[in-house]
């Protein structure tokens, strides 16, 4: 399985820590902009979906979700119960408490 540096930039990726650094300061629109996210491919989007999805259910559950930012680097944060909570319902379009890789490509490249 390819890891989140085989597609991101390793500054990009500090850059985007960086800002959100503070406890409760997470914005995922914000964070995929500064990642490189943003400016992807909707397949290396999914490759990136893949190297976050830990258990490889073929979904990141709320459980994966706080622990998203270790998954670009191991002195990542843990997001905060409220800013994990905000983040799934961004993504979750279907209600089904989890997002699939379709949902986190259209959350990734939403306006």
């Amino acid at each position: 399985m390819a890891a989140l540096k085989d597609f991101l930039k390793a500054d990009d990726i500090q850059k985007a820590l960086d800002a959100v650094k503070a406890e409760g300061s997470f914005d995922h629109k914000k964070f995929f902009a500064l990642v490189g996210l943003k400016a992807m491919t909707p397949d290396n989007v999914k490759k990136v979906f893949q190297a976050i999805d830990a258990d490889q259910s073929g979904f990141i559950e709320e459980e994966e979700l706080k622990f998203v930012l270790k998954s670009f680097a191991e002195d990542g944060r843990d997001l905060t119960d409220a800013e994990t909570k905000a983040f799934l319902n961004a993504a979750d379009k279907d209600g089904d408490g989890k997002i699939g890789i379709d949902e986190f490509e259209v959350l990734v490249h939403e306006v």
